[in-house]
């Protein structure tokens, strides 16, 4: 029987691994992050510069490289696009629920393996993180690798010689995550184990790291990149280290700040799936806690809480910080899971059916949040695809509500992969959005009347995927954004004032602008010379010269 099972099992991955894959492209790159990663990775290709990162052809040392290189490495293989632009992400997802399955399966069996699997796979938020090019996503899977490394090594039954390997693969993994996302990807698994040895005392564990020979791995893989870079710009240690890094965690100077429980809706949503698995999960850590030798589902559990807390405890706070906790609470999902009893487990599918009916409800409300920049128009497109995925989503669950009793591990697997599929149904349909919000339809009229030597200029407004979808940089004009450290480094390459702007703008050198409306309404008061070209509910685009007719 099992034999027979197989080929459908692979036939099932593989149809996941392309609905995972193949739907990269289906969604036009949104702001900020999506737009910012992948034009950084498309001026790399274009500058042949891969050590001094630039973008908008400004210094930008906010973060490492590790995530543009892979994209640019794609752009060089495929060309510039969206896919091309995700697939790093979408891989970093795959690989971390694969590393987690094997970990879950050396500790628990085969069954808890699949089953952590399709908890991963049906977990919004890591689905999600898993589509949307942001380095969240790529530390998360390196992290991923970490903890699956370290719980393959402390098996009791692993060979010196696995012991060590699985160790330098957690430490090379540490090295990605630092050149991902900087020193959380040291911070974060340091954080961990010490508070595990604390709960443990089991300070032996320190000894099976293989501390010495891993950090020099580390070093081999991380540091020549700082290195270089440090030596190239020596302005870029004080900014990574000092200002990214301690002035982020302990003030607001980026301004995202958030109160204690900013995670805690986040992780509702994005753990919505399995929450009624909760307090199963709590009890098995709880009950790890007390038998002697190593405990693998304490230290999922240290690791979940532990950089929940760390992050909550951040004066910056964004979405994305918490996603290295969902590969942990997978594992503990799937134990749960395989422990439960069927009628608990049709309670659950019961109460999944009635939230994703209140979807169904809910979608045409959705026009009320409505505004100047996000026309009522945009919601009313994206409910018909958020109420097609609740209702695909309220079917497949009623048939995994029905065969709960007698194939309670089949009913698992049809609710999976049914939320599966709804959430990427609705994450399709986002792009009823991303279409707008990327500016791709202005770059047509753009091109037409700016061609390769006419600059363009991005007045008080930095956009951050127009860029990518024109191939070329803008001139900042008055407000830097993010982009303050590299209009401070080099002062030469934007226009420091509006002033500046409108001088430089009369001149005799033809140039294209693009700004918000309400500039375009104070340029206009001031009686600038503006001829229109083209505008979408975000921006306005204009000449200082009449083009021709098309």
């Amino acid at each position: 029987m099992r034999g027979a099972r197989l080929p459908v099992l692979w036939l099932f991955v593989v149809a996941i691994a392309c609905v995972w894959f193949l739907t990269l492209d289906a969604r036009h790159l949104l702001r900020s992050d999506e737009g910012r990663y992948a034009e950084i990775a498309r001026e790399m290709v274009a500058s042949g510069d891969w050590v001094t990162i630039r973008y908008n052809g400004l210094l930008y040392f906010e973060k490492p490289p590790f995530q543009m290189w892979m994209t640019a490495i794609a752009y060089e293989l495929f060309g510039v696009g969206e896919w091309q632009a995700r697939w790093w992400v979408a891989t970093s997802g795959a690989i971390g629920g694969v590393v987690t399955m094997l970990a879950a399966r050396r500790w628990f069996g085969r069954r808890v393996a699949w089953l952590t699997g399709l908890v991963l796979l049906a977990t919004p938020a890591w689905n999600l993180g898993s589509h949307f090019n942001s380095l969240d996503m790529g530390v998360s899977g390196a992290l991923a690798c970490v903890l699956a490394a370290v719980l393959i090594a402390q098996h009791p039954d692993a060979t010196p010689a696995a012991r060590r390997g699985w160790m330098l693969f957690a430490w090379a993994a540490m090295a990605v995550a630092v050149l991902t996302k900087g020193l959380i990807g040291i911070a974060l698994p340091g954080l961990v184990l010490v508070i595990y040895t604390l709960m443990t005392r089991d300070f032996a564990l320190w000894r099976r790291l293989h501390i010495v020979s891993g950090a020099l791995l580390l070093l081999a893989i991380a540091a020549p990149w700082f290195v270089l870079v440090s030596v190239r710009n020596p302005e870029f240690a004080r900014f990574f280290f000092i200002h990214e890094h301690l002035q982020r965690y302990l003030s607001t100077v980026h301004h995202r700040s958030g109160p204690w429980w900013y995670f805690l809706p986040q992780l509702i949503v994005g753990f919505l799936p399995w929450l009624g698995l909760s307090w199963s999960m709590a009890k098995i850590v709880r009950d790890d806690a007390r038998p002697p030798g190593f405990r693998p589902a304490l230290l999922l559990g240290v690791w979940a809480t532990a950089i929940f807390v760390f992050f909550s405890a951040s004066s910056s706070k964004l979405p994305g910080y918490v996603l290295p906790i969902y590969p942990a609470l997978a594992v503990l999902a799937a134990l749960a899971l395989d422990r439960l009893a069927p009628e608990r487990w049709r309670r659950q599918v019961l109460v999944a059916v009635a939230i994703w009916a209140i979807g169904i409800v809910a979608a045409p409300f959705l026009t009320r949040f409505g505004s100047p920049s996000t026309p009522a128009a945009l919601y009313a497109a994206f409910s018909w695809w958020l109420a097609g995925g609740c209702a695909l989503a309220v079917a497949g669950l009623v048939v995994a509500w029905r065969i709960g009793v007698r194939e309670p591990r089949a009913s698992i697997v049809v609710y999976a992969l049914t939320l599966f599929v709804a959430l990427s149904v609705v994450l399709r349909g986002h792009e009823s959005f991303g279409r707008a919000s990327s500016g791709v339809d202005l770059v047509a009229p753009i091109e037409h009347v700016a061609g390769p030597d006419v600059p363009i200029y991005s007045v008080r407004l930095l956009d951050h995927t127009l860029p990518f979808y024109l191939r070329r940089t803008t001139v900042m004009v008055e407000s830097p954004d993010e982009l303050e450290f590299g209009t401070q480094q080099e002062p030469r390459k934007w226009l420091p004032t509006l002033e500046a702007f409108q001088a430089r703008w009369t001149s005799s050198e033809r140039a294209v602008a693009v700004m918000s409306h309400d500039t375009f309404a104070v340029l206009r008061a001031r009686q600038v010379p503006m001829f229109p070209v083209a505008e979408d509910n975000r921006r306005v685009v204009v000449a200082n010269f009449e083009s021709p007719r098309r």
